[in-house]
């Protein structure tokens, strides 16, 4: 991938008008824009609900007239089913269409997040990334998304359900008798006393603990499939296993917390509301008044079949809870992932001027206690080859990305063409800068459309051309539709081959400025000299910046710049830098012997 790549896929996620405005807002902000759509919801699930009581009420209408004295009103009766009957229809066609509908806002709104996620992630800074582990990102734009689903389709007709019919029961109720009424509410009373329990800050802990293991899990497994191949070949599957099982130790001990926190409540909230205890109230509070002559007995019949209309919507809430705070804390995570500070874009975009790059006392840290690189100064004129080296952790990879700004320096500035990057649009910029990683993704699209990512408007000449170039053209010849076929669909392709296919979409987009990690690290030795004599086909006027670890890749260059610790110690020419007996002389001697038992001294690798 290059960071034209980056670009396109920030133009193809362009952000919806309130992805910006969403980060830091709460559940009921996020969803602010789909009011209307809710308001449809519940209105429609109102009607449903008062509707489904029509079959109770008309099942108590009918054993009063009945068991009412004298002969039986044929067109009462009738006319009772009939409206028993419509209510029911009502309530089924009602209850549907609010469905329905909450469905098709689910989709929309877990749409709108993933885009809204997917606009933001193409934004930040690439050292984001690294700071997080894949699979709990993963588990915010999957799961967490997926989390409102049952808030957004099903919480509404449970909170609406579990309102108004007890309220539209209770009023009935209260006509017939409002003393049985009040025993019929005892149930309801004792199970809303126990909900504050749920909320109190322990439990609340419990439950993101509990999230927070199941991130840990993701994540564990994440890495060790990535890394199998790795872990075989090193003997390190006891290690990463005993890391997974230590993962699922703490899940259980998380859930187990959890469970016993909230398992005497709930327990307790469901004895409360269950019919038999509800029952067991009704019956007791109608015998007394019925044997003590203040009720007759045909006005239980009422309280016997509403009594448990009143519970069961109040017991549904429960679970209707239990997605709010799910959805709650998933929302909480979304809002982080859309809150991260994205790279600024300048307000009036400034046109470079050629493409000399410059650094001026550039330091970087990705801790604000830690730099990484410290007052570089450099710079790089257009037709030439710099190649950076130094040991491991010396802030060679973190140099060549500030080139294509996956990061902003924090003090200083990098410049191309004689302007700031902070002033260059991020679409001009990644025109003119071009970025072939060592480590290589590529998507889930054709061959062709790969190498043509950064130029999807290429005719296919121009990307056989560039395959020619990257010595990958036979290789994708031999896959089984040539370059239709799907990467990692139809056929998957090795580390070296994939990088090929990187260094054809770096030469296909024909960049002014071209930064190389490693650009030939997974090549055999014939694809190394291939790809080396395209690149140097292509630099011409190009500005070219290379991590360099091969001696062939240093002695081609330029210019070499010697890192280490965050600072440049040696720079020049190779051969000037061979001559002063210095560090860039030790490293040089130090690769020559790490190959040389392995090859031989290699014959014409002096620099120039």
């Amino acid at each position: 991938m290059n960071a034209t790549d980056l670009a396109k896929a920030g133009e193809q996620s362009t952000p919806p008008p309130q992805a910006d405005s969403a980060a830091g807002q709460s559940l009921a902000g996020l969803l602010r824009p789909y009011g209307w759509s809710f308001g449809a919801v519940v209105i429609l699930q109102v009607i449903g609900a008062v509707a489904g009581l029509a079959p109770l009420l008309a099942v108590v209408e009918l054993g009063r007239a009945l068991l009412s004295p004298g002969p039986i009103d044929h067109g009462q009766v009738w006319t009772i089913v009939i409206a028993g009957a419509a209510g029911l229809f009502v309530r089924l066609l009602f209850t549907a269409a609010s469905s329905g509908l909450g469905h098709i806002l689910d989709g929309q709104v877990q749409l709108s997040f993933r885009r809204q996620l997917a606009a933001r992630l193409g934004r930040v800074p690439i050292g984001w990334f690294s700071r997080r582990r894949t699979g709990e990102l993963a588990k915010v734009v999957g799961e967490d998304v997926s989390a409102v689903h049952p808030f957004i389709a099903h919480t509404p007709g449970e909170l609406v359900a579990a309102f108004v019919v007890p309220l539209v029961s209770l009023i009935y109720l209260f006509t017939v008798d409002w003393r049985l009424t009040l025993i019929t509410l005892i149930p309801v009373v004792l199970a809303v006393a126990l909900v504050p329990l749920m909320m109190t800050p322990a439990r609340l802990r419990e439950q993101e603990d509990f999230d927070a293991a199941m991130g840990r899990i993701a994540s564990s497994v994440v890495e060790f499939v990535q890394g199998i191949s790795v872990v075989k070949a090193f003997g390190g599957a006891e290690r990463v296993h005993h890391k997974f099982r230590t993962a699922t130790d703490d899940f259980v001990g998380s859930f187990l917390r959890m469970v016993r926190g909230l398992s005497g409540i709930a327990a307790g909230m469901q004895v409360a509301l269950s019919p038999p205890f509800v029952l067991l109230a009704v019956l007791i509070g109608g015998a007394v008044l019925i044997t003590t002559g203040g009720m007759a007995p045909a006005d239980l019949l009422p309280f016997l079949l509403l009594g448990l209309g009143v519970t069961a919507p109040v017991a549904a809430l429960g679970h209707g809870f239990d997605d709010m705070q799910a959805a709650r804390r998933a929302v909480g995570r979304i809002r982080d992932v859309l809150a991260v500070q994205s790279l600024p874009e300048p307000a009036r975009p400034v046109a470079p001027q050629g493409h000399r790059v410059e650094l001026r006392d550039v330091r970087f840290g990705y801790e604000a206690d830690h730099e990484v690189l410290r007052g570089i100064d450099l710079v790089l004129e257009p037709g030439t080859v710099t190649a950076v080296v130094g040991p491991s952790g010396s802030g060679k990879s973190t140099l060549v990305q500030l080139l294509p700004r996956f990061f902003d320096p924090t003090h200083g500035s990098v410049r191309l063409g004689g302007v700031d990057l902070r002033e260059l649009g991020s679409r001009e910029l990644y025109r003119m800068v071009s970025f072939v990683f060592q480590d290589v993704r590529l998507l889930r699209a054709s061959v062709a459309d790969n190498i043509a990512l950064a130029v999807p408007q290429a005719d296919l000449d121009d990307v056989i051309r560039a395959a020619r170039l990257a010595n990958i053209h036979d290789r994708i010849l031999e896959l089984p539709r040539g370059y239709d076929t799907v990467i990692n669909e139809e056929a998957g392709l090795s580390g070296g081959e994939a990088q090929r296919i990187s260094i054809a979409r770096a030469l296909l987009a024909d960049a002014p400025v071209l930064v190389l990690d490693e650009a030939t690290a997974f090549a055999d030795p014939q694809t190394e000299q291939a790809v080396r004599r395209a690149l140097a086909t292509l630099e011409g006027d190009r500005t070219v910046l290379v991590i360099a670890h091969r001696l062939e890749t240093i002695a081609d260059a330029d210019t070499v710049v010697m890192l280490e610790n965050g600072s440049i110690v040696e720079r020049g020419k190779p051969a000037e830098l061979l001559a002063q007996n210095g560090k860039f002389a030790a490293f040089w001697q130090s690769q020559r012997s790490a190959i040389a038992p392995h090859v031989g001294v290699l014959q014409g690798d002096e620099p120039r």
